[in-house]
């Protein structure tokens, strides 16, 4: 998880605002944790950098209103074994959520201002997990804001506990094929990249040795195999010999 310094300083101070949910069907055991408690399975460590999976799932609830908590507590009583810690309290969130570190997070807005849902399009671009924000009302501007923020889930009247477990594979679905697209659209960066810098090597190599596009590729591909690295990681170093050099083509 990215780092939350920053982000919403204002935020940060250690003020109680997590209660204890009931437990949901299925999950054991509870222990305080800072401030707090939630209800958890009993036994075994919460890894944060394990893969998100329904079994165990650590989800995070944030609503200023003890009513509409239920609502999404009700909704989530199917999971198996689930973690969920409910958070009141805007003060100290960002602290608090750092501490739970959950694998999804469910925002209840009611009927925000505008400042208040700013400050909430803050901590889902800070968070870097799938959200599901629950709101009254909603216009065209806000719904673009949500999107640019990361928000997996913008549902807008929709807060029933039906709905909660569907809105949640939702945007967990949402989440992960947006992480990868951003993952395949990394990877077509640096493929790029490397065609760029390739094409530059050759072109230093044809100015230099006199070689013909061909033989320049070729004279850089004896170079890869002879030494064990890739094309890429040769064009890399002619490229930069070469900018040293001077005569930066």
């Amino acid at each position: 998880m990215p780092a939350f310094a920053g982000r919403l300083a204002a935020a940060t101070s250690q003020t109680p605002g997590l209660r204890s949910a009931p437990a949901p069907r299925g999950a054991h055991g509870a222990r305080a944790m800072g401030g707090g408690r939630y209800i958890g399975p009993r036994g075994g460590l919460h890894c944060p950098h394990r893969g998100l999976q329904y079994e165990g799932m650590r989800i995070a609830i944030i609503d200023e209103s003890t009513t509409r908590a239920s609502i999404i507590e009700e909704g989530l009583a199917q999971l198996p074994d689930s973690e969920i810690s409910i958070l009141t309290e805007r003060q100290g969130l960002i602290a608090r959520l750092e501490a739970i570190a959950p694998d999804v997070v469910l925002i209840d807005l009611g009927n925000p201002s505008r400042d208040v849902l700013e400050e909430y399009f803050a901590i889902s671009r800070a968070l870097a997990r799938p959200i599901a924000m629950f709101v009254d009302a909603a216009d065209d501007e806000a719904i673009e804001a949500s999107i640019d923020a990361g928000v997996s889930a913008y549902v807008v009247d929709g807060l029933s506990a039906h709905r909660i477990r569907p809105l949640l594979d939702l945007a967990i679905k949402r989440f992960n094929a947006f992480a990868r697209l951003q993952t395949d659209l990394a990877a077509a960066e640096g493929k790029l990249a490397e065609r760029e810098t390739i094409d530059r090597a050759k072109r230093i190599l044809m100015d230099g040795k006199g070689l013909s596009e061909p033989e320049a590729y070729a004279e850089l591909r004896r170079k890869a195999m002879s030494s064990s690295r890739r094309i890429a990681e040769i064009a890399e170093a002619v490229v930069t010999a070469h900018d040293l050099l001077g005569d930066g083509a």
